[in-house]
């Protein structure tokens, strides 16, 4: 199965003149690529991301939102087949 994740953007750079930034999901930062949502998106906004691209900008409410039901559907598999 294949998720967005939602994360927190903490920073916005340029790498290469691609647009990245590293956001934080849930404990742990990663760098990401934000060239499908450059210049939409500053440091503290939410973003949803999936293998390693954010698709979009989100708001704090659906990112909480979005990570309760990670974390729900993870206590229900025991974790198996989800990871950030």
């Amino acid at each position: 199965m294949c998720l967005g994740v939602p994360g927190q953007l903490e920073e916005v750079f340029d790498e290469d003149g691609l647009a990245m930034g590293r956001v934080r999901f849930s404990g742990v930062a990663r760098n990401v690529c934000l060239e499908l949502i450059r210049g939409a998106a500053t440091a503290g906004d939410y973003v949803l991301v999936h293998v390693g691209f954010a698709l979009c900008r989100i708001d704090a409410t659906e990112a909480a939102r979005l990570e309760e039901l990670l974390a729900e559907l993870e206590a229900e598999t025991g974790g198996a087949g989800v990871t950030t």
